[in-house]
């Protein structure tokens, strides 16, 4: 089963998210207006744009999942999803995303854990 793929009709119903290619250069991407949100990254990942304020809040839970991989300094995580459960935990996180991005901008804003080297996995 192809759980990005899965995660993302889930994500795309939500009317704050608009579909389309992520900056990175991913084939699937959620984005409010004004910036990315979610990229789906080959069957099984997905990067989270929370900024670096929401990862420090949420930081504790995080570090206590083994399905998300942080990445210093970066405003971005990595969900790996293996199973229904963490497409729920991705849903949450694009949750705390959204919630993050009409609160003020990270100051220096970083691309997504993929950003120079971006895969994704053929058509969609």
């Amino acid at each position: 089963m192809n759980t990005a793929r899965h995660a993302g009709e889930r994500l795309m119903s939500w009317p704050s998210l608009v579909p389309g290619r992520a900056q990175c250069g991913a084939e699937l991407g959620l984005r409010t207006p004004t910036q990315d949100i979610v990229h789906f990254h080959g069957e099984h990942e997905a990067d989270v744009h929370l900024t670096r304020a929401m990862i420090a809040k949420l930081r504790p839970a995080l570090l206590g999942s083994s399905a998300v991989r942080l990445r210093a300094g970066s405003g971005w995580v990595t969900v790996r999803l293996d199973m229904g459960s963490d497409i729920d935990l991705l849903t949450t996180l694009v949750s705390a995303a959204l919630q993050a991005s009409t609160r003020v901008p990270d100051s220096a804003p970083d691309g997504c854990t993929r950003t120079r080297t971006c895969l994704t996995s053929g058509p969609r």
